[in-house]
């Protein structure tokens, strides 16, 4: 069994994983674990965007929109890899040239 520290390391991995294939490879397919995901580009902005699972949860990465006005966004416009990764809709993490930031959860 994964402590929880293994399990959030793996997460890591994953989602970089999923960000070195989908934009700095420009793969059109993202392969894990015998599991294989297509990359699309999202109808209107033409970002790059990749729907996958890890244990059992689904997630989607989404390049990040360099015409926005965010901190992420900015470090876009001067040309790092940047991709937000969201579970149900919610931001789990960003990727920034292949370091893993987390957003907290908020309590109620």
């Amino acid at each position: 069994m994964l402590t929880m520290a293994a399990s959030s390391n793996a997460f890591d991995e994953v989602l970089i994983e999923v960000w070195r294939q989908a934009l700095v490879d420009c793969s059109n397919t993202v392969k894990m674990v015998g599991q294989s995901f297509p990359v699309r580009k999202t109808p209107s902005k033409r970002l790059v965007e990749v729907d996958f699972a890890f244990d059992g949860q689904h997630y989607r990465g989404l390049q990040q929109n360099p015409n926005t006005k965010s901190r992420w966004a900015d470090l876009a416009r001067k040309g790092a890899k940047v991709m937000q990764f969201l579970q149900a809709g919610q931001y789990v993490a960003v990727i920034v040239d292949g370091k893993v930031t987390h957003y907290s959860k908020k309590k109620s």
